[in-house]
């Protein structure tokens, strides 16, 4: 797309926005269709500075917007110095690429007003400054960022090692990065990458590539290539984070997840894809369940991916064993919920040398078991409005743990179910139903207030009896609510850590919710789900590219974390997409074209955060000039 701003602007619509300051790339097509009232057509500006003796000429690109105020300017791209030719003692030669030689050379670029002076006639160029064009304009900020997190890991030599140059000359390496980045700006399938995404990103920019990396079949071909290096990569990265951010592996938090298909049976013998308990609420899919190690941070450590019909209870046993493999025994702490571990696990581990040490959740059935001594014993103030209670037994510590915060959110959710299933049943009388039908409406009450359920008694009429408030009847079950009301915000914790603080404790418990906060990276902010690969390995490779992504996330996050607590890696990368690069074409006088491949400025808010995380811009590339009569590339 190409249009000349001596139209104005309302035919300057490109595709993507340029100034730094506009929406990020989820919300461009509102930004496209911005009337010609608000804004100006974009302008080229000269800017001259005395400098040293010398008159020196800055030209850049602008735009005016209208405002409540009036006509505001705004600074969009800076292309550098062309020289003014009452100067020619003080001519600056800068390189250009010669897209014909295909090499760089030196040349003198002079407005065409202005005759190139004698010295220069061999390297003068004058560039129609009145006549340019803005082409190709493409986002470039958020890309760059994850340019520099991929370097920040030493991804780029990993893979190199790894990911050999094919006989063609395609690079791997770029192939996954790319498919990474994509996982983790703007997620989507391969097919949406090669078609509509590398176009409009400046990802060819950044790793000076063309579309050919982005071509349909490498993007397949490449997933294929992954899997064998898992465990590699596992190592390479706690090395980095353990160089990068002092991490430590002592306390790793283990649990699962489930994710599904778009993709009907049968599948091959021994096919992951399985129909088991859905975490997504999507039990009319077919599923693979993933078992995943982090930190108390965050870092991950390992996964897995599983059958989608595998027990939570029967995974531990084999996940200890492997990350034993990969980074040998030592003093570990392992924290996990209820239904995770089986007795036989947890014997195990105690009964190892050195001894694996967990804290893990309990059913609320054993709180019932353990209640009548639990009560005998004194509460322990662990943090301001948190109590414990501990009680040794057999081997273990079992630790009673108490949150106010916890009582009245779930005293409230609690209230709240046993309001609307009352409310429902009295709506229920006054209905004129058989006794079928009065069962099946039943059925969806419970369905809708499972919690409250349990604590009401119902009469239904027998077979012969019609339905009336004589024979359907309910009552509160006040002892039962008077025990619930007795464990509400309480939860039953074990562990063979029987010397360890129990406000310790009672933290490392409460960061299992790390786990809890990737898996929701995962599917909400990296879109794992829903996956349309036919082919089992693709499958897991799919499943890696979107791990590595999260890897890229969480060393964004944990940046953020120490220098600018208050944002998140999407708000930051939302925030770095707004700035765009075009091409700026200049006609010369001898039928060539100057092309400027420029960034945007960044904005005040950009620079605050480049200069928290230490971080600067590259040097805006070099221009380009065609040869007479070229047709350049879009």
């Amino acid at each position: 797309m190409v249009q000349r701003v001596s139209k104005g602007f309302d035919a300057f619509q490109p595709a993507f926005p340029f100034g730094a300051d506009l929406p990020s790339s989820t919300r461009l097509v509102d930004w496209v269709n911005l009337s010609a009232l608000d804004m100006a057509k974009p302008f080229l500006q000269c800017h001259r500075r005395f400098k040293n003796g010398k008159d020196h000429c800055y030209w850049s690109i602008a735009e005016k917007v209208r405002t409540h105020r009036g006509w505001v300017q705004r600074h969009l791209l800076y292309l550098g110095e062309i020289n003014d030719s009452q100067k020619a003692a003080w001519t600056k030669t800068i390189d250009v690429f010669d897209t014909a030689r295909q090499q760089t050379t030196e040349l003198a670029l002079y407005p065409a007003d202005r005759a190139v002076p004698d010295h220069a006639t061999q390297y003068g160029v004058q560039v129609q400054l009145d006549q340019f064009t803005l082409r190709r304009p493409r986002q470039w900020g958020a890309c760059w960022i994850g340019c520099q997190l991929w370097d920040q890991l030493q991804l780029d030599s990993f893979w190199q090692e790894r990911l050999m140059l094919s006989r063609e000359g395609t690079n791997w390496s770029h192939v996954l990065q790319t498919l990474t980045l994509y996982r983790l700006i703007d997620p989507g399938s391969e097919w949406r990458l090669h078609r509509e995404w590398f176009k409009n990103s400046a990802m060819a920019d950044l790793l000076h590539e063309d579309l050919a990396l982005a071509e349909k079949d490498t993007l397949y071909r490449c997933l294929d290539k992954l899997l064998e290096h898992r465990e590699a990569l596992f190592k390479h990265l706690r090395r980095r984070w353990e160089d990068l951010f002092g991490v430590k592996f002592e306390v790793l938090l283990y649990d699962l997840t489930s994710t599904y298909f778009e993709s009907d049976p049968p599948f091959p013998e021994g096919d992951k894809r399985q129909y088991g308990y859905s975490r997504d609420k999507r039990s009319d899919c077919v599923q693979v369940v993933i078992a995943l190690v982090v930190t108390p941070e965050g870092f991950p450590l390992a996964y897995e991916v599983m059958a989608g019909n595998t027990a939570d209870k029967t995974t531990l046993k084999s996940f200890l064993d492997k990350i034993e493999k990969l980074y040998g025994k030592a003093q570990r702490i392992w924290v996990m919920d209820r239904g995770v571990p089986t007795q036989e696990v947890l014997a195990q581990m105690r009964q190892s040398d050195p001894p694996v040490h967990y804290l893990v959740g309990t059913p609320k059935g054993r709180l019932h078991r353990y209640e009548q001594e639990l009560l005998e014993r004194p509460w322990q103030e662990v943090r301001e409005g948190v109590q414990v209670k501990l009680l040794p037994q057999e081997g273990e510590l079992y630790v009673l743990a108490q949150s106010n915060d916890r009582v009245c959110k779930e005293r409230a959710m609690r209230r709240r179910q046993l309001k609307g299933l009352v409310a429902r049943l009295k709506e229920l009388r006054t209905m004129d139903l058989s006794r079928d039908a009065l069962l099946l409406k039943l059925g969806g009450a419970k369905g809708k207030f499972p919690a409250a359920w349990r604590l009401v008694d119902i009469q239904v009429p027998r077979v012969d009896q019609e339905v009336s408030p004589e024979t359907f009847q309910f009552k509160l079950r006040k002892d039962k609510l008077r025990q619930v009301r007795r464990r509400e915000g309480r939860y039953l914790l074990r562990s063979n850590l029987s010397g360890e603080d129990p406000a310790k404790l009672w933290q490392f418990y409460i960061q299992l919710t790390q786990v809890e906060a990737a898996f929701k990276d995962l599917k909400d902010d990296l879109s794992l789900r829903p996956v349309f690969h036919q082919l089992e390995h693709r499958i897991e490779a799919h499943i890696f590219v979107a791990f590595l992504a999260y890897c890229l996330h969480v060393t964004l996050r944990s940046r953020l974390r120490q220098f600018a607590p208050g944002l998140t890696p999407r708000s930051v990368l939302e925030k770095f997409a707004a700035m765009q690069m075009l091409d700026v074409h200049f006609p010369t006088t001898d039928g060539r074209e100057l092309i400027f491949s420029r960034y945007t400025q960044p904005e005040k808010d950009h620079k605050m955060i480049l200069a928290q995380l230490g971080w600067e811009l590259p040097a805006q590339s070099p221009p380009r000039i065609s040869q007479a009569g070229q047709l350049l590339p879009e």
